[in-house]
């Protein structure tokens, strides 16, 4: 894991939930997760969108040209665990199950990560042609 990502882990888990790095507040999850060719555990600090249904995460890898190493991990082993900033500030997990959403579904969860950050569409332009993948994290 990098420095980077373990300072965030350390942020969010410190700050119940808030991370001042970045201006990411309580925009950030950590989703657990198991390594497909490792099977090691994992655990990355991800940009979610949390909804009625659960939660979306989009695996824009800051606009590489490649899905990020965390995208396969969840397509090989979609039960997942997640870290969450709750409604009475601080952190709360959930166990859920991923799963890839696409076209209209798809195209409309992006939108709204592109809504929230600018940053979002810049990654888009990045990611040369990727289309950026979004996971919809359901509740078991």
């Amino acid at each position: 894991m990098s420095d980077f990502n373990q300072g965030i882990i350390d942020e969010f888990r410190a700050n119940n939930g808030t991370v001042t790095a970045m201006g990411f507040g309580r925009s950030l999850a950590l989703v657990h997760s198991v390594g497909a060719k490792s099977g090691e555990p994992r655990v990355n600090p991800l940009a979610a969108i949390r909804d009625d249904e659960g939660w979306l995460l989009p695996a824009s890898a800051g606009g590489s040209p490649k899905n990020p190493a965390w995208y396969h991990n969840l397509k090989a082993h979609p039960d997942i665990e997640l870290e969450y900033p709750d409604e009475q500030g601080g952190i709360s997990t959930a166990l859920v199950t991923a799963h890839e959403l696409t076209g209209a579904v798809r195209d409309e969860a992006w939108d709204r990560f592109k809504a929230r950050s600018s940053g979002f569409a810049e990654y888009e332009k990045a990611a040369q042609g990727r289309v950026i993948p979004v996971f919809r994290l359901s509740p078991r």
